[in-house]
Order: structure tokens, then sequence, then C-alpha cells
């Protein structure tokens, strides 16, 4: 099944508009402008609305990623936003303004917290073994610990993992199990041992290093890397996500792999786009997924 998912509304986030290659974001009660690649229409507010920003990225020039934040004087450099969904998921986040534009949320991902949440509630296990790789600050990490799995958390960068424990904490969480590896390498050492896991997700990056500068290159890597999973998972009892940014990367590439890789045990997929709607109704593409369960 074909999918677009977007957040649904939530009080502590809001997309307020999208154009010329920004995005104008409400995290609590601050308002951020960054880069966008992908929303090349005209915003809909006037420019008045983004001069209200209390921080404002300006790429460096020659570069896509790296830059710097201009700040209002009430603006701090980090705060905590709350996330709560009626199922009973609540969480917060410490966020921050980083040198490469992202502030240590992607907030287009909550339904698959959610999916996440609620798959770790269903498994037939007492304590469902879920396994995140390419982890990041930890929003899913959290949602299957929050539902009661035995959580495995593995990101390449210490310092993302110290941001994700902070979050963590900030949730009144406990007991992840926190690893600066190269995804890969465990990986592959996970299926020599036996282990076996009732959750898998992943988000890796289209490009990105191990701690020990090892190479990780998405076209190159992931269809060994999903072969890999396809043997971590239980296979009686899973669920499974995966996460695209990479632009150009199509969801009809995710549907082959998975189709080749895993066996039709499950009992849903879907597959598709990931976005957020801005005040306009106007969507903004941030990605895409393939998700199912049994």
């Amino acid at each position: 099944m074909y999918s677009f998912l977007t957040t649904s509304p939530w009080p502590d986030y809001e997309l307020l508009d999208a154009g010329n290659f920004e995005k104008l974001e409400r995290f609590g009660r601050y308002v951020l402008a960054r880069p966008e690649p992908q929303a090349v229409w005209d915003p809909k507010l006037p420019a008045s609305e983004w001069q209200r920003a209390h921080a404002t990225f300006t790429r460096e020039k020659g570069s896509q990623e790296r830059g710097q934040w201009k700040l209002r004087p009430d603006m701090p450099e980090q705060w905590v936003i709350g996330y709560e969904r009626p199922d009973g998921l609540k969480l917060k986040f410490r966020l921050g303004l980083s040198s490469f534009k992202h502030v240590g949320l992607f907030p287009e991902q909550d339904p698959n917290w959610q999916f996440i949440y609620e798959q770790t509630r269903k498994r037939r296990a007492a304590v469902p073994r879920v396994l995140n790789l390419f982890a990041y600050t930890g929003a899913a990490t959290l949602a299957a610990r929050a539902a009661g799995a035995d959580v495995t958390h593995l990101d390449s960068v210490k310092q993302v993992n110290f941001w994700a424990r902070d979050n963590m904490e900030a949730s009144s969480l406990d007991g992840v199990r926190w690893l600066v590896e190269d995804a890969w390498k465990y990986v592959q050492r996970e299926v020599k041992r036996g282990n076996k896991y009732q959750g898998l997700i992943l988000d890796p990056p289209a490009y990105g290093r191990g701690p020990n500068g090892e190479k990780w290159q998405l076209e190159d890597q992931l269809n060994e890397m999903l072969k890999l999973c396809q043997q971590l998972l239980d296979p009686e009892d899973h669920f499974f996500l995966i996460n695209l940014y990479s632009l150009g990367f199509s969801a009809l590439i995710l549907d082959n792999l998975v189709t080749d890789i895993f066996p039709k045990t499950h009992v849903t997929r879907e597959l598709g786009e990931i976005y957020l709607h801005d005040q306009a109704a106007r969507k903004l593409p941030l990605g895409t997924f393939c998700r199912f369960a049994n």
C-alpha cells in the first residue's frame, strides 16, 4: 500500500510556511527559519512574518549544510519541547541549534514514532528487543522504550548519543543501551551471534562515517544491510521500519528491496512518502519510508 504520512496536530510543533528553498517552523515558543531544498515554490506568508523568526540559519558560501544561526536576544541556544499523543506516548526533547541547520529532531517522523510505540506494544514477546540503527537523538528509541522494549540505540557520533540520553532523562525514562558503533560492523556481528530482535528501525544517511572512519554509502550498502537485517528479525514476531532522506531515492526502490529480501510473513506493509503541511495546506516532502509488521 502506497501511503502519504504526515504529522498529526501537535501543540509544540508547527510548519508555518515554506518557499524559496526555506521553511519557517515553530518549536514550542520559538520560531526558526532555515534552508529546505525541496521548498521550490513561493512562500505564502509575507516577508515581515519570516523576519520575526527568533533564529535564522544562513549557509556558508559554497556549502550545502554548514552555516550560522542569527539569533534574536530572547532566543536560547537550547530549549525543551513536549510531545504527547492520545495513545499514551509522552516524551520530551531537548533542542539545540547546530552548525548543520539541524535542531536535534525531525518532526515529520511523528507518524513513525506512533507506529513504533503501537507495534512494540503489540509484540508477543514479554519484553520485545528493538534495535535502532543510525539512531541520532533517539526519538524512535524513546518511543520503543516508552512501550516497554529492551532497546539498543546505535549511532556513530558520541555527542549525539549524549543528546539522546538527555532526551531519555527529560522523558523520565531509563534503561536504554547506548552504542557508539559502526552500524554495518555491528549488524554483521549480531548476525554471527545469532541474535534476534522483535523490532528493527533504520534511518540511514546518504553518506556517513563510523567512529573509526568507516565509510557508509547508501546506494552501495543498503541492499546488503537489509539482507543482514532480515536475518536479525524474529521470524514469528516483528516490526520493521526504514526511513530515507536522500533526494531522488524513490520509495519504489524500497519496495523492490523489501519484496526481494523479506519473506512475506508480515500482515501489513506500507511504503510511500512523509511530508509536513504548512498553514496553507501545502505539502513539503521530507523523505520516503517502508514499514511492516506481523
